[in-house]
């Protein structure tokens, strides 16, 4: 799935260090950390920008 960080907020991103990047990315949907920053209202899930 894909998500942006919601506002300025910024993300750590445990997976490939970091943080998510304000673009947003694309994650493992099954993955309990992205989940729960969702839950949180963190991030977003959005429709992915075409490249």
């Amino acid at each position: 799935m894909f998500i942006v960080p919601v506002g300025k907020k910024q993300i750590p991103d445990p997976i490939r260090g970091g943080f998510l990047p304000p673009e947003g990315g694309r994650v493992d949907e099954h993955d309990i950390y992205w989940q729960r920053r969702i839950a949180d209202g963190d991030v977003e899930v959005v429709k992915e920008p075409k490249k």
